[in-house]
């Protein structure tokens, strides 16, 4: 079940059938050209296992349930300045679990969060490569594993009115950039909930700038074909064809609205994934300004079981990267490895 569909057609074609004088003979051809292909396809499957790159988890609500303090619009930012154990904590779980990227605690360490707070002049460096650096120190611990530098929408998540237009947000981008792309494997590019938020941080992110860029957006909660400001997710093929990121994914997003999410960007050209969350939905009031987690709740039934049937579904459907994001944890990963595993691929 796990062979792409373009292998599948490389090596099974639809045989012609001829008649026979005896039905038998005939019978026996049908039998063979069967017996021809499963070799073919159990070949394929044994000698070229599709490689996935597992994701972690979620990184902010994981860290407001370990401080147990009341959440703040600085979300896991806060954590990160008074708790960075507990950012080391989390990324070591994730590795522990089967995850072969650690994303850094950087999505609110964006300069309108933290200017709001007071913090801009003198803190969006010093958090930046704390972030990294405790990544890297689980990285190191875990042995193996790549570090994805986060960079978060600005002005909030799910707010695609409030973002500035793309260019002056590129430049609003520029020193998170430069901070990271020195000492991260990948930059992720993370919820960007429109055309114009995704151009201003992939021009920021890919110009100038030699690391992969890997950009995933976030889709509406019931229509995966439309993004959170209603525009239509084909619409994204023009800026990916233009700024070229190495990989296209979704986001945030509920999982039962991925599949068709996926449907469209597999046609990219690009190696393509996703990792939702496990919010119920993304409320009015958390749309608001300076709103905090807690206008949102977790959902009930997204156990680690049925997190794993929509990742390997997507994985079906042709996608190389799965994780997870808000209120997905170490336990689903863990079980999400496990059953990728379990299919006969490799995780990279």
């Amino acid at each position: 079940t796990h062979i792409t569909h373009h292998k599948l057609h490389q090596c099974c074609f639809l045989p012609c059938f001829v008649e026979f004088e005896r039905p038998s003979i005939q019978l026996e051809w049908i039998k063979l050209f069967i017996i021809n292909n499963i070799t073919i396809c159990r070949t394929i499957m044994t000698t070229t296992p599709t490689k996935i790159t597992l994701l972690d988890g979620s990184i902010g609500q994981e860290l407001v349930k370990l401080c147990g303090k009341k959440p703040s619009p600085l979300w896991s930012t806060s954590v990160l300045m008074s708790d960075p154990e507990l950012v080391s904590q989390v990324h070591d779980s994730y590795f522990s679990a089967g995850s072969t990227v650690a994303t850094t605690n950087t999505y609110a360490v964006v300069p309108d969060r933290l200017e709001k707070a007071n913090l801009l002049t003198n803190q969006l460096e010093v958090l930046t490569n704390t972030a990294v650096s405790l990544a890297q120190k689980s990285r190191d611990k875990h042995g193996s594993g790549k570090i994805a530098g986060s960079i978060g929408p600005l002005e909030g998540s799910y707010r695609p009115w409030a973002c500035p237009p793309a260019k002056v947000a590129a430049k609003r981008y520029q020193q998170t950039v430069e901070i990271l792309a020195p000492s991260v494997d990948v930059l992720l590019i993370e919820t960007m909930s429109s055309l114009n938020q995704a151009e201003g941080a992939l021009m920021a992110c890919c110009c100038d700038n030699n690391k992969p860029v890997w950009l995933a957006m976030t889709v509406d909660d019931d229509n995966g074909s439309l993004l959170r400001s209603g525009e239509n997710l084909h619409d994204l093929q023009p800026l990916v064809d233009s700024y070229q990121p190495e990989a296209v994914l979704i986001n945030c997003s509920r999982p039962e609205a991925i599949s068709s999410a996926l449907d469209i960007i597999q046609k990219f050209g690009k190696p393509f994934g996703a990792y939702a969350n496990g919010f119920t939905c993304i409320s009015e009031g958390f749309k608001g300004e300076s709103a905090t987690v807690d206008a949102l709740q977790a959902r009930q039934d997204l156990t680690p079981q049925a997190y794993a049937d929509y990742c390997m579904e997507w994985i079906h459907q042709g996608a190389t990267i799965v994780g997870g994001c808000c209120e997905v944890g170490p336990a689903h990963i863990e079980e999400v490895a496990r059953r990728i595993r379990a299919a006969g691929y490799e995780i990279v």
